[in-house]
């Protein structure tokens, strides 16, 4: 097997209100959306951020999501800057996410803050100053 990811895929409550975030609070561009059903960005060269209604989910996968506390994931989206950061915290609380966190120095030498998707999917925002974050920037 190839190391590598294809498509990342989170189960959402509604999706709509994911699209109303996603797309109209932080300006996504949609590859594919069917209404009530899935909604796929393309977020790199050979890798799909697909969003999926959880009736859909159910039905294909056979089990209910595990739901309450936080989703024991993050999705990091890594600026080339500190201010950076903060502008994206700014859209993201503009954009009606939850729990916008304050960015702050790490100890690892980076600076980052969180923030939370409609269904509680946290995003990193980071700018990361070694060679490996310094890598994944366009």
């Amino acid at each position: 097997m190839d190391q590598r990811v294809s498509f990342i895929t989170l189960v959402v409550t509604d999706l709509e209100a994911t699209r109303t975030f996603y797309v109209d609070g932080l300006g996504w561009e949609p590859e594919i959306h069917v209404a009530g059903e899935v909604l796929m960005f393309r977020v790199a060269d050979k890798v799909v951020l697909s969003l999926w209604a959880e009736a859909f989910f159910v039905e294909e996968v056979g089990h209910q999501p595990a739901r309450g506390g936080v989703p024991p994931i993050t999705l990091a989206h890594n600026v080339a800057t500190k201010r950076g950061v903060d502008t994206v915290l700014e859209q993201a609380a503009v954009a009606g996410a939850r729990e916008v966190g304050d960015a702050m120095e790490r100890a690892w030498g980076g600076y980052t803050g969180y923030f939370a998707d409609p269904d509680g999917f946290r995003w990193e925002v980071a700018y990361n100053p070694g060679e490996i974050g310094q890598s994944v920037l366009p």
